[in-house]
């Protein structure tokens, strides 16, 4: 659990695992120098219960940075997050822990997911199914640290999160599934906070958030570490252009033409490419 100024809701998210059914759990809990009384609210809770651990960083870190330092503390064999704001069903570790035992070779699972057409939760997907029905199917990376189950020692193998404000976690998975199957698994585990002090207020705020997502998806989608083949992998980055193209023309429609000309630079795309991508032109 890592921490920045929580103490609306803290106790709340401590109080979530506390009742969980599974209890062969320890809560790390790192503070990442909170201006308000975080930390106390955290200790007091360490008092009661020896499972829970409370750590202060000398300096603030930053959000992705601090998860790794609080992974850095962990002993158990999966790492799960519970955000400071959010909640854990008293059930969500138990069934996260179920699921993960029943596909050994999986180096996480995400949850939170809609119902699968064909198949009932969990199922294992292998590197390139992961890709593939991210690009070519339905989204699977965009969830957040809240809704995974990571392996440690997947985790601790590709070197946790690289620190990419915004984009930390979207970035793991691909990472990640380069290397290791995923699990997917059902809604009901785990309970996500909206509020006015949220990161996540940013991709509603300036529509160059979100693009980043896009751009970085082409660099994934590139990198000789793909899985994909190369038919899926030009599918792939063809059905991203037409989203970076639909984003670009959003700006302009929503937000001002100076953000829509920061993104098209950002893409490298010629305004010809642009409409004709968004307007399925050959």
């Amino acid at each position: 659990m890592t921490v920045y100024n929580r103490e609306k809701y803290i106790a709340d998210a401590i109080q979530s695992v506390i009742d969980s059914t599974y209890k062969h759990w320890e809560l790390i809990i790192v503070d990442d120098q909170s201006k308000d009384n975080s930390v106390e609210i955290a200790k007091s809770y360490q008092i009661k219960d020896d499972r829970i651990k409370v750590f202060v960083n000398e300096n603030n870190l930053g959000d992705y940075p601090n998860r790794n330092q609080a992974a850095s503390y962990a002993k158990g064999k999966y790492l799960k997050y519970v955000d400071a704001d959010d909640k854990i069903y008293p059930h969500g570790l138990e069934q996260l822990v179920y699921y993960m035992e029943q596909f050994p070779t999986a180096g996480y699972g995400l949850c939170s997911l809609p119902q699968d057409e064909f198949k009932q939760y969990p199922f294992q997907l292998n590197q390139a199914q992961a890709y593939e029905r991210h690009y070519l199917q339905q989204p699977l990376f965009h969830k957040a640290p809240l809704s995974s189950i990571i392996k440690k020692e997947a985790f601790n193998a590709v070197g946790g999160f690289t620190g990419k404000q915004h984009l930390g976690d979207f970035e793991m998975w691909h990472i990640l599934s380069q290397k290791y199957p995923v699990v997917l698994m059902p809604h009901g585990i785990a309970w996500y906070r909206v509020h006015d002090d949220q990161q996540m207020n940013d991709n509603r705020a300036d529509p160059f958030v979100p693009f980043k997502y896009m751009l970085l998806a082409d660099e994934l989608l590139l990198s000789k570490n793909c899985p994909l083949n190369e038919a899926e992998k030009q599918k792939a980055l063809h059905n991203n252009k037409k989203h970076k193209s639909v984003a670009i023309v959003s700006a302009i429609k929503h937000h001002s033409i100076s953000k829509a000309l920061q993104m098209k630079k950002a893409s490298k795309m010629s305004f010809l490419t642009i409409l004709s991508s968004k307007f399925n032109f050959k």
